[in-house]
């Protein structure tokens, strides 16, 4: 599968259909966000029904406890007949933990990107990114400025790049990451030990059009930066 961004393909061991997830974190721009819709199934986060009104994309399913959507924008889902469902303010998961939770119940095996989820309060992003690496299927975090995805341990990746990043961090989710090996990295990595108490492989740079990278054991999250 290549799981393809205005920015960059990525070449994925996966062929599962794709779900779009639109969050209520910083915004990705419109440009962005209908050339990544494509033929993608969208599955709206509580404010993110905000930017499909917008750009009148109608989404499959609506969820959220609505504490910080507009009601207009929630009206609007009902009137296209968008499937919606609001939860208690009070409750045990965020709204992005639900929703991916929902979707797997909903739709099955899938692969999911998730948008408007970076900018805000670190705590939310915190909780995202390590609700994403536990669970059991490909996972994207994504905007014009920001990409994170995982490579658990006997996986390999490729990237190849229509705009290079200006910088490219590795972040171990797990304790340790070993064998993590890189090609076309500014500073490499040749079979590796990352450690999460001392995530030193940061603001990496790349040389190329195209990176390539394996773990042999634990899970890391790669990210990239585009624009600050």
């Amino acid at each position: 599968m290549i799981m393809k961004f205005p920015q960059c393909e990525i070449f994925s061991p996966t062929d599962e259909p794709e779900i779009l997830f639109i969050s209520g974190g910083r915004v990705p721009s419109r440009e962005w966000f209908l050339k990544v819709i494509g033929g993608r199934k969208i599955f709206c986060v509580d404010k993110g029904i905000e930017l499909c009104r917008a750009c009148e994309v109608v989404p499959k399913i609506l969820i959220g406890d609505f504490d910080s959507a507009n009601q207009s924008a929630v009206e609007w889902a009902r009137a296209k007949n968008v499937r919606v469902e609001k939860y208690p303010v009070d409750k045990d998961f965020t709204d992005t933990q639900l929703a991916l939770s929902r979707a797997a119940e909903i739709f099955g095996e899938h692969v999911a990107i998730l948008t408007g989820v970076f900018g805000g309060r670190v705590d939310h992003l915190y909780s995202t990114i390590f609700t994403c690496a536990a669970i059991d299927r490909k996972i994207f975090l994504a905007d014009e400025r920001e990409i994170i995805f995982y490579v658990k341990g006997g996986e390999s990746v490729e990237v190849n790049f229509f705009r290079r990043p200006l910088a490219v961090s590795l972040l171990p989710i797990t304790s340790t990451c070993e064998g993590v090996t890189t090609k076309n990295l500014h500073w490499e990595l040749d079979c590796a030990t990352l450690t999460q108490n001392f995530p030193n492989a940061t603001s990496n740079r790349i040389d190329d059009d195209k990176i390539f990278l394996s773990v042999g054991r634990g899970t890391l999250a790669i990210y990239f930066c585009f624009d600050e």
